[in-house]
């Protein structure tokens, strides 16, 4: 399945229209079941999980899901349901550095990462494995271990979540790749405001301990484009330093650097067997949750 293929009724409201909902719960169960039913007739839907039970067919249902012995037996049309059986340890590993809480199309990268953990959360949750959740900065700020029952707990978690520090990948990150031993499935969000190798070096101590990673390099549309129109006062949101920019004199040279820094990531991550995309905050969710099923379902299949 091509992440970037669409399926009709995955696609999501206005991101910046999510931010004025306010309720974790309500926009993660929505847009979840909304992208659940866009991939009705996928190729995905039940290839990685077990059989639980049967139930009567319905109009619009899958015909290849049939089961023609029990028709056989009654004469009766019934559908195959199925359930995931992998019970896999599945965590987030949110970014709260200040420079998350920028955003200039009515929502800041870190409301857009909050709503894509709810929503990743909710389907794995829907899917029987264990969820949990770590925020960090520079330090690991709260840490929600992974657990069948921790569905809510992770969405109190998101809700009370508020940027207030500078961050660094290296020092949390060193921390939980003791924590994380364990086989698992780990997802990273963030804007990476550091050096490819500090990224890197960051990340692939929690690979090297057996866990299999997606990393999500969320940004805001204007910074990957760098499309202000006038020349103003920029601020850098982890140090506070402030510098006079003409953004029509720079905006080549930026993007090239923004190109370049994500194609040096995206290079790192791939000779490590990570999963790499950048996540443009006006955009809607479903490339993101395609991503996580597309690797999901690649990991089923060597397990």
């Amino acid at each position: 399945m091509d992440a970037a293929s669409p399926i009709p009724g995955a696609r999501f409201v206005d991101p910046s229209v999510l931010a004025r909902i306010g309720n974790l719960e309500l926009v993660s169960k929505s847009l979840v079941d909304g992208f659940i039913n866009g991939l009705h007739k996928a190729p995905f839907f039940g290839s990685s999980v077990d059989f639980a039970e049967h139930r009567g067919y319905v109009p619009g249902d899958d015909v290849r899901r049939i089961d023609w012995k029990v028709y056989a037996r009654t004469e009766r049309f019934y559908v195959k349901e199925y359930e995931a059986d992998s019970n896999m340890n599945f965590s987030v590993l949110l970014d709260m550095s200040k420079s998350m809480d920028f955003g200039t199309r009515g929502i800041t990268k870190f409301d857009y990462a909050r709503f894509l953990t709810a929503c990743l959360t909710n389907l794995v949750h829907r899917q029987r494995d264990r969820v949990g959740l770590v925020a960090f900065d520079s330090d690991i700020v709260e840490h929600v271990p992974p657990s069948a029952k921790h569905m809510e707990v992770v969405l109190h978690t998101l809700e009370k979540l508020t940027p207030s520090r500078p961050g660094k990948l290296g020092p949390p990150l060193k921390k939980l790749a003791e924590f994380f031993g364990r086989r698992g499935l780990l997802v990273v969000i963030s804007d990476f405001y550091e050096e490819p190798d500090a990224v890197a070096e960051a990340i692939f101590p929690l690979r090297f301990r057996g866990n299999d990673i997606i990393v999500f390099h969320v940004m805001d549309p204007s910074e990957l484009d760098f499309s202000f129109p006038d020349a103003s006062s920029f601020e850098d949101l982890e140090s506070g330093v402030q510098m006079p920019i003409v953004p029509e004199g720079l905006r080549d040279e930026y993007r090239a650097l923004v190109q370049a820094h994500t194609q040096a990531l995206q290079k790192r991550f791939a000779a490590n067997r990570v999963d790499y995309a950048v996540l443009d905050t006006s955009k809607p969710l479903d490339f993101a949750l395609f991503s996580y099923l597309n690797m999901r379902e690649r990991l089923m299949r060597t397990r």
